[in-house]
């Protein structure tokens, strides 16, 4: 049983102590995968230097994250762009709109936002999309690019039946990780009215940690939970749960 876990901030201080040890723990429940979203210009060395680690196991992603959208925002996505002369990347992530933290740059946020859409567009690539209290603002900006072949995942799904089904009818997967195991969420009666065909997998480590865990740091070995999560939802065996989005996973990013 191979799975993939197509979000985690590995590279980030809280895995600092233990991070070889994190790898081996994911590699040992059969994690073989993992795909790493960028925050800003800060995060980038340690993401490239994570996979330089880690080579075959940890792949990178350029993008500005949402919350990180300030007054440089330009000046970062300049350098982000430029970073493509010298290394590969395998999606334009985690992009996006956040108004749960923060309004003040929504503006901003909507400009940086369409700027990386076209930019993944021109490269070929999927988008990571971060869409926190903000999925009219989403879908709205995605409406704009509508019939171009865009593809890519909306991270960390929360929305309702109706956000599944438009993003599913644009071309989109659905990144689920430990919040369908949260008792109140509501998410599993979503995703089992999605099917396990339109999801991916995700932790987000080191956030998110899925029950019996939450609260705790998140790690990627922690996908088998959500994939045995999932398998109870669709009535399926973890192994068949795990071959259908491994393919859904390794397809939208070319792996």
């Amino acid at each position: 049983m191979q799975l993939i876990d197509t979000h985690t901030h590995l590279y980030l201080p809280e895995f600092d102590t233990d991070r070889d040890e994190a790898v081996n723990r994911a590699g040992s429940s059969g994690i073989s995968k993992m795909l790493l979203p960028n925050i800003d210009i800060q995060s980038v060395d340690r993401i490239l230097s994570t996979v330089d680690r880690y080579p075959g196991i940890c792949y990178p992603m350029i993008g500005l994250h949402p919350t990180s959208v300030k007054e440089d925002y330009i000046v970062q996505l300049d350098k982000f762009e430029n970073l493509f002369t010298k290394h590969k990347f395998i999606a334009i992530g985690e992009i996006g709109i956040d108004l749960y933290w923060d309004k003040t740059f929504l503006k901003e946020q909507l400009v940086a936002f369409r700027r990386q859409i076209a930019f993944a567009l021109d490269k070929g690539l999927p988008v990571v999309i971060h869409s926190r209290d903000s999925f009219p603002e989403v879908f709205s900006v995605l409406d704009e690019f509508e019939g171009k072949g865009l593809k890519g995942v909306l991270h960390a799904f929360t929305g309702n039946i109706k956000d599944a089904e438009k993003a599913i009818g644009m071309g989109f997967k659905l990144g689920i990780g430990g919040i369908v195991t949260f008792k109140n969420s509501g998410l599993d009666k979503i995703v089992k009215e999605t099917g396990p065909e339109n999801l991916i997998l995700e932790t987000d480590s080191p956030y998110l940690a899925p029950v019996p865990h939450r609260g705790k740091r998140n790690e990627s070995s922690y996908i088998c939970i959500i994939n045995k999560k999932l398998a109870e939802i669709f009535g399926m065996s973890e192994e068949e749960v795990a071959s259908i989005t491994y393919t859904n996973s390794t397809r939208l990013f070319n792996l």
